[in-house]
C-alpha cells in the first residue's frame, strides 16, 4: 500500500496495513545507521522543525538525527525563548513556520489534541511528538519496531504495560497500535492511575505485578509522572518501588527471555531497579537506537505524501 496522509498525529487512527508500512519502512532505513557515512538524500531541499513546548531529549534529539540522515535541514524552536512568550498562539506559530517555507513541524505539546490543531490549520506536514496525556505515536512505534525486532512478531505476543498508566499517552499509543497489530494486552498499575474505561480499549487490567509479569514475552515500564500530578499521583515513591517496581527478584517469576522496555528517562529504584535497568533482559537503548530508524520512516513517508497532494492540487 501507499502511504496517504501528510501528518502523523496518533495511532488510533491508523489501519494494521498503515502501521505495518511504517514498521517495514524503518527497517529499510535502519541499515543507514550502520554505514560509515550515515545520510541518504530522500529529504534533500526539506526543513524539519522541532517545535517543543515541553522538555525533552531523546525524541527531540531523535527527530534531529533522523531529520539529518535524511538530509533535511532542521530548526529547533525552543519555546521559552520564542515568540510563544509574547503571547504568540500555536496557530500563528505554525502559520509563521509555514510562511517560512519548512515543509515538516514536529510538534511536542502539553495540551492533549495541540498537533491535530496545529494539522488542521497549516498545509505543511504535522508530526505528533507528544501531546498531553493523549498520544507519542512514534514512541510507541519504535517500542512496537523493538518488539518485533526481538522476539520477531508482534500477533500473539502477551505485553504488560506497567506504571503511571492514567498520565501516559505512552501507554494509550502502545495500546492502539498492538492491540490493532494482533497482541494481548495487560495493564497494571495502581487503581488511583488506571483512567476510566481504559479496559474499553481492548486490555486486561490488574494491580497485581506479579500476575502482569507472568506470562508476559516483554513489560513497558512507564515513567512515574510525578510533574503532571505532584504528590497526589502516588504519595510515596519507595511504595511505589515495592509495590510495582521491576527487580531481579520479581523477574525470576517471569519469563527468562521476558523483555523490559522503558520510555525514558528511567527513575531508578521507582520504576525499576539497576539491576533489571542495565540487565540483559533490558532492551531501552535499542529502544533509543531504533527510534532513529521509526522516526525517518516516519518523516519520509508523510513528506512523501504531502508532495504527492501538492501535485494533485496543482494539476
Amino acid at each position: 500500500m501507499n502511504w496517504v496522509r501528510k501528518d502523523l498525529l496518533g495511532l488510533e487512527e491508523l489501519s494494521k496495513e498503515e502501521l505495518e508500512l511504517i514498521l517495514s519502512t524503518a527497517e529499510s532505513f535502519k541499515e543507514v545507521s550502520t554505514r560509515e557515512i550515515k545520510k541518504v538524500p530522500a529529504l534533500r531541499g526539506k526543513t524539519v522543525v522541532n517545535l517543543f513546548y515541553e522538555p525533552s531529549t531523546r525524541t527531540r534529539v531523535s527527530f534531529e538525527v533522523a531529520a539529518k540522515r535524511l538530509s533535511a535541514d532542521v530548526i529547533n524552536i525552543a519555546t521559552e525563548t520564542s515568540s510563544v512568550k509574547k503571547g504568540e498562539t500555536l496557530i500563528d506559530t505554525g502559520r509563521n513556520i509555514e510562511a517560512l517555507k519548512a515543509d515538516i513541524i514536529v510538534i511536542r505539546h502539553n495540551f492533549s489534541g495541540a498537533a491535530i490543531m496545529l494539522a488542521r490549520h497549516v498545509n505543511v506536514s504535522v508530526v505528533n511528538a507528544g501531546d498531553g496525556w493523549h498520544e507519542h505515536p512514534t514512541q510507541a512505534l519504535l517500542d512496537i519496531f523493538t518488539l518485533k525486532e526481538k522476539l520477531g512478531k508482534i500477533e500473539g505476543l502477551q505485553v504488560s504495560i506497567v506504571g503511571d498508566i492514567a498520565h501516559s499517552r505512552v501507554a494509550r499509543s502502545n495500546i492502539w497500535g498492538l492491540t490493532k497489530l494482533g497482541a494481548k494486552l495487560t495493564v497494571c498499575a495502581p487503581k488511583m492511575l488506571i483512567p476510566p474505561g481504559i479496559e474499553k480499549m481492548g486490555v486486561n487490567l490488574t494491580n497485581d505485578i506479579d500476575e502482569a509479569l507472568k506470562n508476559a514475552d516483554a513489560v513497558n515500564v512507564l515513567r512515574m509522572q510525578f510533574e503532571r500530578d505532584g504528590e497526589t499521583a502516588f504519595p510515596k515513591q519507595l511504595e511505589y518501588f515495592k509495590e510495582f517496581g521491576i527487580t531481579k527478584e520479581r523477574l525470576k517469576q517471569a519469563k527468562k527471555d521476558i523483555i523490559v522496555m522503558h520510555p525514558g528517562p528511567v527513575n531508578r529504584g521507582i520504576e525499576m531497579s539497576s539491576g533489571v535497568a542495565d540487565g540483559e533482559n533490558s532492551v531501552i537503548l535499542e529502544q533509543v537506537t531504533n527510534g532513529i530508524a521509526v522516526r525517518m520512516a516516519v518523516l519520509f513517508l508523510v513528506a512523501q505524501a504531502n508532495e504527492k497532494i501538492k501535485n494533485e492540487n496543482t494539476d
